[in-house]
């Protein structure tokens, strides 16, 4: 019976498995992809991305947005930091060894790097609710599914704020028909590329 019930666990974690393999394929061909994009590029189509954001009105209405701070050519949403000052609180994540909590943007003298190469905000830890998530990805589905950086630190994250509205960003050759994905993987509300919103 034991036996039986060892052989059970396996096959169900075989999927799994699979799953995380073919992720980190794609993970590795889509960040290669975008590390080598020109500093113009990313400026450019960021500002289509921050074009479109601006005009939801998941965004409007929000007064505490979880933003993020780029890295290797993600979608660069900074200059949303200094035109909202004053209107929108700005938080950011700040990662420990398996969790991420979220701290207020205040200038970037305030920011320092966190133990994975991001710059994090040295502020307070903020404990109140939080009105609207942008999160980056490596890769996004039209089923709205993520892929990202590889640490499940969103996805955990992300699960405890279930409520919360997510919106994911990403460039054109990060959209694709469909991911690989589990029933660990948060999805998101609505996915911006510079020339569409899925969702």
């Amino acid at each position: 019976m034991l036996f039986e019930s060892q052989i059970h666990d396996f096959m169900m974690w075989l999927p799994w498995v699979r799953v995380r393999r073919e992720q980190s394929a794609l993970r590795a061909i889509m960040e290669q992809r975008r590390r080598v994009m020109s500093p113009e590029d990313v400026a450019g189509q960021s500002e289509l991305i921050m074009a479109q954001l601006e005009q939801m009105s998941a965004f409007k209405e929000a007064r505490t947005v979880l933003l993020y701070y780029p890295i290797h050519n993600e979608v660069d949403l900074r200059p949303l930091l200094t035109k909202y000052a004053g209107q929108k609180t700005f938080l950011l994540p700040v990662t420990h060894r398996r969790s991420m909590e979220v701290r207020p943007y205040d200038g970037e003298d305030m920011m320092r790097k966190g133990r994975l190469g991001v710059p994090e905000p040295q502020t307070q830890t903020y404990t109140g609710s939080i009105d609207l998530i942008i999160v980056p990805g490596v890769a996004f589905d039209h089923h709205r599914h993520r892929i990202g950086r590889g640490g499940g630190y969103y996805d955990r994250f992300l699960s405890k704020h279930a409520s919360v509205k997510k919106i994911g960003v990403c460039y054109t050759f990060q959209l694709k028909h469909a991911i690989p994905h589990s029933l660990h993987d948060v999805k998101m509300d609505r996915v911006i590329t510079p020339q569409q919103a899925i969702g």
